[in-house]
């Protein structure tokens, strides 16, 4: 191939990556763009954590154990979970007999995959309604597991919010979902 021929080989596929790079920078600023071509809105910020999910933990005699989360911390409320919001639910059956239990979200906590939450029990067919408990998860896919504050046979009236137990039980195979959106504090800079 004589030195003209080998420089229009390389033009040509100069020209031809040149088109693969514009024609992705097109299609990647168009993604950008929403209708109209204007420019999208930006993402509202992410919540400053969570925690949702319903699972039924793992019992060899059969108990019927079911623990529901539907927890959130907004965004603007960072640095106070305290401002936490939402609901849990519990139940726990044996042979037909047992209770459940609805609490309202006062403190959620997360630190990678393990949250604690506590809140009041609002409604109730147990000794629970009016009492603050606490429930920790560890999100570890289909593997996880849960704790609670009442494993000693008391309810405490004065458990402490954002307590919880180590997360001592697992979720019957199949049935966990839970999910927690790790918590990011933001500290001043020093």
């Amino acid at each position: 191939m004589n030195r003209i021929a080998r420089r229009r080989s390389k033009i040509a596929a100069l020209g031809a990556a040149l088109l693969v790079i514009t024609g992705a920078a097109g299609s990647a600023a168009a993604s950008r763009e929403g209708d109209g071509g204007a420019p999208r809105e930006a993402a509202a910020p992410r919540e400053a954590a969570a925690l949702t999910g319903t699972a039924k933990l793992y019992r060899p005699a059969g108990d019927d154990i079911t623990f529901s989360f539907d927890v959130h911390l907004a965004a603007k409320d960072t640095m106070d979970p305290e401002k936490a919001y939402g609901t849990f639910s519990f139940s726990h059956y044996v042979n037909g007999k047992g209770g459940w239990a609805k609490a309202k979200v006062d403190c959620l906590v997360t630190g990678g995959k393990v949250a604690v939450v506590t809140g009041v029990v609002t409604e109730s067919d147990t000794p629970f309604k009016g009492k603050r408990v606490g429930i920790t998860v560890h999100d570890q896919g289909r593997h996880d597991r849960l704790g609670y504050s009442w494993i000693t046979k008391e309810v405490y009236d004065e458990l402490p919010r954002c307590m919880g137990s180590a997360p001592f039980e697992t979720v019957k195979r199949g049935t966990g979902d839970f999910e927690v959106l790790p918590w990011k504090p933001e500290y001043p800079q020093r």
